[in-house]
């Protein structure tokens, strides 16, 4: 093999094991009273290729999942997503009053200046599997 062919034989090889790269800006929690065992997470993420969340977690609480909200003939809805898509290139915001991450069952309230870990799992179009770990700032209720 000549030298010329090698070098282009190892580039679309590297270019082969590429995967999705997960970016998160922006990571925030609503804070929490006492007694409230339930709070939303909000971010923007960013992928580099075409890829979804298919899943996330936190240890701070029992369980984490994707939501949706929406509001249909003047009634709020929220429903659980499966995958959210990152379309490549483009930023997904989670925001109140639209995609988010549920944290429900959580064992102590959270409070402006705590933060709390996020890790979210990253399938690609080849179906290969990532994490990527967030740190999220709790904010005030007001917020």
């Amino acid at each position: 093999m000549r030298s010329r062919d090698w070098m282009v034989a190892l580039f679309a090889l590297l270019a082969g094991a590429a995967h999705a790269e997960v970016t998160a800006s922006n990571a925030w929690i609503r804070g929490m009273v006492p007694g409230q065992k339930t709070t939303a997470a909000y971010l923007t993420l960013r992928s580099t290729e075409d890829a979804k969340v298919v899943g996330v977690s936190s240890a701070v609480a029992g369980m984490a999942m994707l939501h949706t909200s929406s509001i249909v003939s003047g009634v709020a809805h929220m429903d659980s997503l499966d995958a959210l898509k990152l379309p490549a290139g483009k930023a997904v915001e989670l925001k109140p009053g639209g995609d988010h991450v549920m944290l429900m069952n959580v064992a102590r309230p959270l409070r402006h200046g705590d933060t709390v870990p996020l890790t979210f799992t990253i399938e690609d179009s080849k179906g290969k599997r990532s994490k990527v770990e967030v740190n999220a700032a709790v904010r005030p209720i007001a917020e």
